[in-house]
């Protein structure tokens, strides 16, 4: 039988599945730009989802009981988080969180507070929704992407800021917050009374020896001003089956997040509740061996680039490469790496186009290709 290592070795052709990962770019680009791995799906999720199929009737579902305890299983063992299985509110994805939040806990005018570069959509949720994005520059500190602590505050500070979008781990930086950055966090959150959205989806996905810590789960004031948000998504691959949840244990707050979803959020994709199930239920040795690989994939970039004039800073968590492109004279970085066949990310779009983002959840014979390419660009561009 194929060890679970191995299976991540497997090179999936995708160019029959309407796949927006392989089909933005021609045949002879490796694309590595959304957060979107291409390894198969754990045997449980597809074994759970054949005998779903098999029953043959696809009427409306409702929320499995079977689902929340897995949830609430999962987070106390992987986080030492308990919580009610009336705190979780299910949803189809985790973007129209977002956007639902700043609608429903803010008004036009507000200042949304967000550490950044980030996920493009913590700044697009404010910015469409007419909100004042102030946007806070995280910096390399000691090795890690962390924000400027006293903008942090002046910030929170002002009259009309309402809200921090936190992203933890952070995406596409890496960084896992520590307890006691998060504390930090919270003092302002408390001191100036501000409602904390907490993007939470890759904690999951810790790379180093590191506990993740949700931010509601610090003490008791956080859990009453926070919205978590968090999914199997990124862990287990299953983004197109839509299924995200939200935890809030504040009852004002869930009350007021359900009526704003009402009629416009629907519920989850009975697929997607039945494969979140599988796997957190029996995912886990999976998951094991997907954190192993994509260790592996993370230092092989390290080491492949280290005599490149590209800069990758060290990655705690996630799948996604955040690479300091500044030193390669070329305009654009994305662009270029384009031109020599490799479809990155744009730095522009999570706030800083001195860099770009690289998703290495890919098998380690396609990381070795795109590398290669990469490379090889960088060595024709220096020989000019």
């Amino acid at each position: 039988m194929m060890s679970e290592l191995a299976l991540f070795d497997q090179v999936i052709d995708r160019s029959a599945m309407n796949s927006d990962k392989w089909d933005k770019y021609s045949n002879d680009v490796i694309p590595m730009w959304v957060a979107d791995m291409d390894f198969d799906a754990p045997a449980c999720v597809k074994t759970a989802l054949q005998n779903r199929i098999q029953q043959g009737v696809f009427g409306y579902t409702h929320i499995p009981k079977a689902l929340v305890a897995a949830i609430q299983t999962h987070l106390q063992t992987s986080y030492d988080w308990p919580i009610s299985g009336t705190h979780l509110v299910h949803l189809p994805g985790l973007v129209c969180a977002l956007h639902l939040s700043v609608q429903t806990f803010s008004l036009p005018g507000d200042t949304i507070v967000v550490p950044g570069p980030v996920y493009y959509h913590l700044t697009k949720a404010p910015e469409m929704a007419g909100r004042n994005l102030l946007s806070i520059k995280m910096t390399l500190q000691e090795g890690r992407w962390l924000p400027d602590w006293q903008a942090f505050e002046k910030a929170c500070a002002l009259s009309d800021s309402k809200m921090i979008l936190l992203c933890n781990p952070h995406n596409p930086g890496g960084t896992v917050y520590r307890r006691e950055e998060l504390e930090v966090i919270h003092g302002l959150a408390q001191k100036y009374d501000l409602l904390v959205v907490s993007d939470e989806i890759h904690c999951d996905l810790i790379l180093d020896d590191i506990t993740h810590v949700p931010f509601a789960s610090l003490n008791q004031d956080a859990a009453q001003r926070t919205i978590t948000l968090m999914a199997p998504s990124k862990t287990y691959n299953l983004a197109g089956l839509g299924y995200a949840f939200a935890v809030i244990e504040n009852t004002h707050l869930r009350q007021r997040f359900n009526q704003g979803r009402a009629g416009l959020i629907p519920v989850p994709n009975m697929l997607g509740l039945t494969a979140a199930q599988a796997a957190y239920e029996e995912g886990q040795v999976w998951h094991h061996s997907l954190i192993t690989y994509l260790r592996t994939n993370r230092d092989y970039i390290v080491e492949r680039l280290a005599d490149t004039p590209l800069t990758v800073s060290h990655l705690e968590a996630t799948y996604l490469a955040w690479i300091d492109a500044s030193n390669l004279p070329v305009e654009d970085a994305y662009a270029f790496f384009l031109e020599a066949g490799v479809g990155v990310s744009p730095g522009k779009d999570f706030g800083d186009a001195n860099f770009i983002r690289l998703n290495f959840g890919c098998s380690m014979s396609v990381l070795q290709q795109a590398l290669y390419r990469i490379e090889n660009a960088i060595r024709v561009l220096q020989k000019r």
